[in-house]
């Protein structure tokens, strides 16, 4: 996601592990008091991820798999989410998949599902916020891909303090277009990008990265109810979903940490935790109904300003 940095935009080489202080730093949400349409994986006693999973992820630049859902509430988040598909088709199509946790009360409450924000906790200093979400949606036999890509190029944001949680509501396997991740690129800072705007890409502007060697990508196999944590920087990608069956995940991304600030541009955040969100960030509420007017006008807003941010200096402007 994002426009392409500045050069005052682009950060530094990747840096290495964070102090343990940050690493294992337990989360208390605030937002254990809602109502969950499912029961978290994991209690406040069990610690997010362990010594090695943290390590893991500093090295390699992401981590999977992470139980976060059970089978059964897996099934009922994808119940739940077809079912929206079938009563709002032109709110939830192909071209309108960003931020449906603004309009979708289960999607939200699983934004800041207790297990996935502990697990967040250990890699992000004191999360604040969630920047955004994506319904990642590959149908059956489909040409969709996403090309090999970091994060953070064009999100107009200037650290690194943030992390993408991509949950799967389905299997998401190597046949199907799981993602791919090149290990420890991440720790190569930000490579120049080149837009293509591919018919097939997912991607907004189709970009992809140059002078990166990715044949040494892993596939992140996931079961649903599984979730996979990447770094900003990491560089990514999928193929094309050449079985029978759906292929859907949703993308949190990202959680920003309490020192982050944006670059450039307007976002709209919610808050997930008790610190307090930067001033330079519009905080919006988690809906309460689905698809309220209120929920449409909130997300339309949302949307046009991420627009904004992802085609920042773009030659072409696609309406998504």
């Amino acid at each position: 996601m994002g426009p392409g940095p500045r050069k005052s935009d682009t950060p530094p080489a990747g840096r290495g592990p964070r102090p343990a202080s940050v690493r294992r730093r337990r989360w208390r949400s605030s937002t254990c008091h809602r109502r969950y349409p499912w029961r978290p994986v994991r209690c406040a006693a069990v610690p997010a991820l362990t010594d090695a999973q943290v390590a893991h992820y500093w090295t390699e630049g992401w981590l999977a798999p992470i139980d976060v859902l059970t089978e059964a509430e897996a099934a009922e988040a994808l119940a739940a989410l077809e079912g929206a598909e079938a009563r709002f088709p032109e709110d939830l199509h192909a071209r309108h998949r960003n931020n449906a946790h603004l309009v979708l009360p289960f999607l939200a409450d699983l934004a800041v599902h207790e297990r996935i924000l502990d697990c967040v906790a250990s890699v992000v200093d004191r999360p604040t916020a969630l920047l955004n979400s994506v319904l990642f949606v590959k149908e059956p036999d489909s040409a969709g891909y996403v090309s090999w890509h970091q994060d953070s190029t064009y999100m107009g944001i200037d650290t690194d303090d943030m992390v993408t949680a991509w949950v799967a509501l389905t299997a998401s396997t190597p046949e199907n277009g799981c993602v791919a991740m090149v290990p420890g690129s991440h720790r190569e800072g930000i490579h120049p990008h080149e837009d293509h705007f591919g018919p097939d890409n997912i991607l907004t502007r189709g970009q992809e990265v140059a002078g990166v060697d990715v044949d040494a990508a892993v596939d992140v196999v996931l079961s649903p109810g599984q979730m996979s944590l990447h770094h900003p920087w990491l560089v990514h990608g999928s193929r094309p979903n050449r079985t029978d069956g759906r292929r859907i995940g949703v993308a949190f991304q990202a959680y920003v940490g309490a020192d982050l600030r944006p670059a450039r541009g307007e976002h709209h955040v919610i808050a997930v935790g008790d610190h307090p969100v930067d001033l330079a960030f519009t905080v919006v509420p988690r809906p309460v109904d689905e698809m309220t007017d209120e929920g449409r006008r909130i997300r339309a807003a949302a949307n046009a300003a991420l627009s904004d941010v992802l085609y920042h200096g773009a030659a072409e402007h696609r309406d998504y």
